[in-house]
């Protein structure tokens, strides 16, 4: 009985120290994809270089907040203006007019019959 405890024993340290490499390999792994999917996301806002990580979330936060399309681009308007005044206080040339909108319904394949039970191309 003695016996079959300490094999059962051997055999769970055994599998666990297989198990516990890979369990932070797919951590380290999940953790690269989320910094990677971040850095692409910060690049869709504008002036991002110009913003802290904190203020690129908050951006974030307050365009999924918006309720319409009307306050988004309020938004938007608002935060190209500040972008204009910071690139201009640190040196940085931007574009006078802020980019188009790249919430959802504005990217490819927005248009009509596209999307969920929107009938496609015929």
């Amino acid at each position: 009985m003695k016996r079959r405890l300490i094999q059962g024993a051997i055999l769970a340290l055994v599998a666990s120290g297989i198990a516990l490499p890979t369990l932070a390999a797919d951590q380290t792994k999940s953790q690269d994809q989320t910094q990677t999917q971040n850095q692409i996301r910060d690049k869709d806002i504008f002036g991002h270089s110009l913003m802290t990580s904190q203020e690129r979330t908050e951006y974030r936060n307050r365009m999924r907040a918006a309720k319409t399309a009307e306050e988004r681009e309020r938004i938007r308007a608002e935060h190209h203006e500040q972008m204009k005044v910071r690139a201009k206080e640190r040196g940085v040339t931007l574009p006078d007019a802020p980019p188009a909108g790249r919430g959802p319904g504005t990217g490819p394949g927005s248009g009509p019959g596209n999307g969920p039970g929107g009938g496609g191309r015929k």
